[in-house]
């Protein structure tokens, strides 16, 4: 496995950095160096090479002329590189690397923080992001320093510049919607810190002619190959719902509710550059870090196929299968409760009917997309009758309004930074919702490897009609990516 160093100091020997930028794991630079030599994509997000006789920082797969050894330093992310002092590279763009899958955090609650930064929730304060991880902001910020190296502040200033800087080179976005859009709330801070950081000002790095045709936004979000794209999209395509969704041979759109922001998306598959292409609604600008943040997940962007492969072995057929996620996990608990021993078509036409009953017209429709997801509130307030009269079981009709109170309430969440076992728990303990449906929620909302349905009936065939409990024991070989092998099993079957 790759390991990435600290520090290659002048002479090729490892070297501590300073405080304000040590990184949080010993890791051999010889490795990282030959990585970089070949330009191998596994390793694109896992570090960053900085130059010391340029003042620039690149991704390993950076087609400039390979430095030598002792020009280079190596920083497992992009900030601990910013505050060492170097600027991205403008031609193979940091700000596009993938990150790290949650399989790979070592510390749960800085890379939990590293998240919630990056999807804006440090916008409200770091109070507010050590409060979704449970812990007090001096703990965080002891936490994050020791295992990035750098200060959740820091941290954030480097999100937000990265963003700034492919907002300016990829849309028609002025200076001052970038600043905002990127999660800056001064004009004048955005430039000073642009200026200091990168030593240009930000109009100089727009190019001529990058405005996208039309008025959306329109952004790259790059993956790690292989990429099973068309398995994916049929995968959306079976379970799109009328006005939520809309699935064809070339690309998936949706409508999204972020931060009672809404609009819609659309993602297409540029596999020549490693790719996908995000086109948005301008609306959604408001919230571009947790829009960017909830299409990695929902498209599992960043995770590394080459390491998933190595665990499963034989099961493997098709290379590069990705978790399908989900940007609405209430939205996507719901459908899972509705798809209980129904097929997925029937579940389907149900989620369409609750839709078409208890949604909110979208208010710009887009290539088919009409109607929002309704809200928690709106599905726990509504008489049961209402649910039955749709076609929906009473006993799943009790389940998702269940569901929709603990929402309400704020006593579920199901998001990536969301605890694993206990949400588990507190699902299991919630009318009507068993294993199947837990593991299930697990893998799309919580987006988690390790998800595992093992009462399924695919599942279970696949094994001989083995007992449940066989088939977790002879499933164990496959941690932590039983999530992957059961898309495999379910592709295989």
């Amino acid at each position: 496995m790759l390991h990435t160093p600290k520090h290659w100091s002048e002479n090729g020997e490892s070297r501590s950095l300073p405080d304000s930028t040590m990184c949080s794991m010993n890791l051999d630079p010889a490795s990282a160096y030959q990585a970089l030599v070949s330009r191998d994509r596994r390793f694109d997000g896992r570090f960053f090479v900085a130059v010391t006789t340029t003042g620039i920082y690149c991704r390993p797969i950076c087609r400039v002329r390979t430095p030598k050894p002792s020009s280079c330093r190596f920083y497992e992310h992009a900030a601990a590189a910013e505050a060492a002092g170097f600027r991205p590279c403008l031609r193979c763009r940091p700000e596009l690397a993938p990150g790290v899958s949650l399989i790979d955090s070592p510390d749960a609650i800085a890379h939990a923080a590293a998240r919630l930064l990056d999807a804006g929730v440090g916008d409200a304060g770091l109070a507010a992001v050590a409060a979704r991880v449970g812990v007090v902001e001096r703990h965080l910020r002891r936490v994050f320093v020791r295992q990035f190296g750098v200060s959740p502040v820091e941290w954030l200033q480097t999100r937000r510049l990265l963003l700034a800087k492919q907002l300016l080179t990829e849309t028609a976005l002025s200076v001052s919607e970038v600043a905002l859009a990127a999660g800056f709330q001064s004009l004048r801070r955005f430039n000073a810190l642009f200026r200091q950081r990168y030593r240009l000002a930000p109009t100089q790095l727009r190019r001529e002619g990058s405005a996208p045709a039309g008025d959306g936004l329109a952004l790259a979000l790059d993956y790690r190959p292989p990429y099973a794209w068309d398995a994916l999209l049929a995968f959306f395509r079976a379970r799109a719902v009328s006005g939520v969704e809309s699935v064809d041979a070339q690309a998936y759109r949706r409508v999204v509710r972020l931060a009672s922001t809404t609009g819609w998306i659309e993602l297409r598959h540029a596999p020549e550059r490693a790719q996908l292409r995000l086109a948005a609604d301008p609306a959604l600008a408001r919230v571009l870090p947790a829009l960017l943040a909830a299409v990695r997940r929902q498209f599992d962007l960043d995770n590394d196929p080459q390491r998933v492969a190595a665990a499963l072995g034989e099961l493997v057929r098709e290379p590069g299968l990705r978790l399908p996620g989900s940007i609405d996990p209430f939205e996507q608990s719901v459908r899972a409760v509705l798809g209980q021993q129904v097929s997925v078509a029937a579940a389907t036409t149900l989620a369409g009917r609750l839709v078409a009953r208890f949604g909110t017209s979208l208010q710009t429709p887009h290539a088919g997309l009409t109607h929002v997801f309704p809200e928690p509130a709106t599905i726990a307030g509504a008489d049961p009758d209402e649910l039955t009269a749709l076609g929906v079981l009473a006993t799943r009709a009790r389940s998702i309004q269940a569901l929709a109170r603990a929402f309400a309430a704020g006593e579920l969440r199901l998001d990536a930074e969301a605890p694993v076992e206990p949400t588990l728990e507190r699902l299991r303990a919630l009318p009507g919702i068993g294993e199947w449906t837990a593991q299930y929620i697990a893998l799309r909302c919580l987006s988690w490897p390790d998800a595992f349905p093992h009462t399924d009936l695919i599942i279970r065939r696949a094994f001989g009609d083995l007992t449940p409990c066989a088939v977790l024991a002879a499933a164990e070989r496959w941690r932590p990516w039983r999530g992957y092998a059961t898309l495999h099993l379910w592709r295989n079957a």
